[in-house]
């Protein structure tokens, strides 16, 4: 095999919780009597990473409000409860299942805080296809560059192909010294995802064909 590892994505990869998302921040922007994000081909428009630059977007007031002790625990909340409506996304857990059977070491590799993250792979069935999960210590979703790092400095022979639907997730995996293949149902449009010019998949059963082909 060309790859030892997969190291994947989890919000908008594994899991389609993009209305749990717009629905806990279009509260928010309800709240404050801002506009809210109409569609979810406005919302893969909008959305961004670090989080705070795409709460800039939507016209948080920074001065007026703190992102880091009151906008990003508000949301949190909101989107703990509404993300219990999210389904996986299309085939992923049977490309799970079918990378464990062919020997790929899977990890996992998100911009969420740790705790909340084994929390959600638990109720999901899910941490029974991770060798190791990797998240953050805090709830800010600053982005996982740093986590990248670590994790690339505590597997140095690892041949690894990255797995997410951002453009964030092209950057990580590049600074991991990785190949990336991008999901296109996730948090942002095709049309960006394409200026990264890796692979783009619709269904996450596409990646095993596309491993066969490699």
């Amino acid at each position: 095999m060309k790859y030892t590892h997969i190291v994947w994505d989890f919000n908008g990869t594994l899991l389609d919780d993009i209305s749990a998302g717009i629905d806990a921040v279009n509260v928010m922007l309800e709240r404050r009597g801002l506009a809210t994000i109409d569609s979810v081909e406005t919302y893969r428009e909008l959305f961004c990473f670090p989080i705070i630059q795409y709460y800039a977007k939507l016209g948080f007031d920074f001065e007026k409000e703190d992102y880091y002790t009151v906008l990003a625990p508000e949301w949190v909340e909101m989107y703990l409860e509404n993300y219990k409506f999210s389904p996986l996304s299309a085939n992923a857990k049977s490309t799970l299942q079918r990378l464990g059977e062919m020997g790929y070491a899977q990890t996992l590799l998100s911009a969420t805080e740790l705790q909340m993250l084994r929390g959600q792979l638990s109720e999901l069935g899910l941490e029974q296809y991770f060798t190791e999960v990797c998240g953050l210590d805090n709830i800010h979703a600053g982005g996982k560059m740093d986590a990248a790092i670590a994790w690339r400095a505590a597997h140095p022979d690892a041949v690894a192909l990255f797995v997410g639907d951002t453009v964030h997730d092209y950057e990580v995996a590049r600074a991991a010294g990785a190949d990336c293949v991008l999901y296109s149902k996730g948090h942002q449009s095709h049309a960006q995802l394409s200026a990264c010019g890796c692979p783009i998949i619709e269904d996450l059963s596409e990646l095993i064909n596309l491993l066969f082909a490699k």
